[in-house]
């Protein structure tokens, strides 16, 4: 019976919810009078965060999205998006060390094509061609963001 109780219990992951905590969308070209035969360049700036929620198991990750869309010389700022969306996740068994890449790797990867979504739907909304966001690489993100993190430390002295 001990060897049973030994034997490692499987990662369990759900999504409990999933929303919208802050958006913003400004038709520039609209207000300003911009015109209509400008080509778009645009550009997507992705940040992630997880936090632990109250309830036991209970993890939320964000990804805040900034698109800026301006003409093709830079001259002339079409539209801006900027969108913090969560997902509410209950995680259970998975190892300490492996909750954190776990977070903010796997848990963006589950929302995204919600995300994905929203954003398509707003810039249609906004007057323009919906955007298609790319997928995006959260493996490579995070290993960006812990290179960069181990850039900014200043190595430790020797005693």
């Amino acid at each position: 019976m001990a060897e049973a109780d030994a034997q490692p219990q499987a990662p369990q992951m759900r999504i409990l919810g999933q929303f919208i905590r802050d958006m913003s969308f400004e038709n520039i070209m609209a207000q300003k009078g911009a015109p209509a035969d400008v080509t778009p360049d645009v550009q997507v700036q992705v940040n992630l965060d997880a936090k632990k929620r109250g309830v036991e198991n209970q993890y939320e990750t964000s990804i805040k999205l900034n698109v800026t869309s301006k003409s093709k010389d830079g001259a002339v700022t079409l539209f801006v998006l900027e969108i913090d969306y969560v997902g509410i996740f209950f995680i259970d068994n998975i190892p300490e060390d492996q909750l954190h890449p776990f977070l903010l790797i796997e848990c963006p990867r589950m929302i995204f094509p919600f995300l994905r979504r929203v954003v398509s739907d707003v810039t249609r909304d906004g007057g323009f061609p919906p955007l298609n966001l790319e997928n995006i690489d959260f493996i490579a993100l995070y290993r960006n963001e812990i290179a960069r993190r181990q850039a900014e430390t200043p190595p430790k002295a020797d005693a």
